[in-house]
């Protein structure tokens, strides 16, 4: 492939786009397969555990990075993130790396964070503004499917490293910066979005709009609405996807699955069910049936899948049906539509600011359980966690199930006329 052509465009954009989203998962993954060595390392307590969790790519690190990013994104335009942000990744994984205290590790967790932050809102818009109307849900969706990766290759790695313990972490986190610098270099070739380069250019208060970032955002009744909508289908569920994502392994020891190597490849079945579900569920189908129906089905196998760790009786067996059906659920479920809806819901100006504060929002409240959840998880049991969990999985199906929106088929520019009564980078700002 050629660094600086066209032939970056299409589907070689959205697959190198789609990076960020393995990246961040693969983080995650890292940092949860790695806290049991580092405590043990350096001889800290489940709350200084906690503490790492909540400042890393899975919460508060990213939060600050989404926030920042998603209106860099729209004023500046989406190529400018994937100009930087991948320096400030590889700088924090390489802390990571070679950490040998404490502190050393906060400040790796906290820059992995930010970078993830601010790439994660700028992928799922560029994807989605590059993509034909009649496949936007299977172009965002390669991006799903990389997230899904994330997992199955980090705790393959883990499961592979286990014997050498820390070690075995340390080169997964190395991996990671080479994966992260092959990215940033073919990145370099990426043309700038051409949706946000036209309709950015229409007139000199288009382009005063795309200076106002989040303050715009919140001018206008449809995309406030949207934000409640996009939070209360991607913000509950999130809360659970973060704490499971960091610590399912814990999850399992509690339920009687001590060994870390057969903890690694519960977690390796469960995203290979993500992995099969997104493609084989989420690409084939989103764009040619109800998308309504087809998140209902997810969030539904979400909700079934930690009744069945919750209520039934702790076993292996229980333990590979809740892996595959909320494997399942996480293929075809809230992240997936989230990055689809986020990216039709707002008008081109608003549409990775959004992001960025629908990100933000997440993160936190998933930050702020992260925090309590170790100490939460050993002193009350996985029931009464679980039962938390499911609650928050209900609210989300039901918004989505709900006030899920028709815009399957549909122009970014159809949906916006429809939103808001005009495509809005047409009318002057006063």
């Amino acid at each position: 492939m050629k660094i600086g052509s066209k032939s970056t465009t299409g589907w070689r954009a959205t697959i190198s786009v789609s990076m960020s989203n393995y990246i961040e998962a693969g983080s995650i993954i890292a940092i949860a397969t790695s806290l049991g060595f580092w405590q043990k390392a350096f001889g800290i307590d489940d709350f200084a555990v906690g503490l790492l969790a909540a400042i890393s790519a899975n919460a508060f690190g990213a939060a600050v990075g989404a926030i920042l990013g998603g209106p860099l994104t729209d004023r500046f335009g989406r190529k400018f993130i994937y100009t930087y942000d991948l320096l400030l990744y590889m700088l924090g994984v390489l802390l990571a790396v070679f950490a040998f205290n404490y502190g050393m590790l906060m400040l790796a967790f906290v820059l992995t964070g930010i970078a993830v932050g601010a790439g994660v809102p700028a992928s799922w818009t560029y994807i989605a503004e590059q993509a034909p109307p009649g496949g936007r849900a299977k172009h965002v969706g390669t991006a799903q499917l990389a997230w899904s990766m994330g997992p199955v290759i980090g705790f393959a790695l883990a499961a592979a490293m286990g014997p050498l313990g820390l070690l075995g972490s340390r080169i997964i986190f190395a991996h990671l910066f080479v994966v992260a610098a092959i990215v940033w270099w073919i990145r370099q070739g990426l043309p700038e979005s051409q949706i946000w380069k036209e309709e950015r250019n229409v007139s000199a208060g288009a382009a005063a709009l795309y200076g106002k970032g989040v303050k715009a955002l919140f001018s206008r009744k449809p995309n406030i609405t949207a934000l409640l909508f996009l939070f209360g289908v991607y913000g509950f569920w999130g809360v659970v996807a973060g704490q499971a994502g960091i610590f399912m392994p814990r999850v399992y020891a509690a339920s009687g699955v001590q060994s870390a190597v057969e903890q690694d490849l519960l977690q390796v079945l469960l995203w290979g069910c993500t992995v099969l579900a997104t493609y084989f569920g989420y690409m084939l189908l989103a764009d040619r049936m109800s998308r309504r129906v087809l998140y209902s089905a997810g969030a539904a196998l979400g909700v079934l899948g930690w009744v069945l760790l919750v209520f039934a009786q702790p076993s292996l067996p229980t333990l590979l049906l809740f892996a595959v059906s909320w494997g399942i659920s996480c293929g075809i479920g809230a992240q997936a539509f989230y990055g689809l809806w986020t990216s039709e819901l707002f008008a081109t100006p608003y549409r990775a600011s959004a992001q960025g504060v629908l990100f933000f929002a997440a993160r936190v409240a998933i930050g702020c359980l992260s925090y309590f959840f170790p100490v939460l998880l050993t002193q009350a049991g996985v029931p009464a966690v679980g039962l938390l969990m499911i609650a928050l999985l209900v609210v989300a199906l039901l918004v989505g199930a709900v006030w899920a929106p028709q815009t399957r088929g549909k122009s970014l520019q159809q949906i916006e006329r429809e939103r808001y009564g005009e495509v809005i980078d047409s009318t002057p700002v006063s």
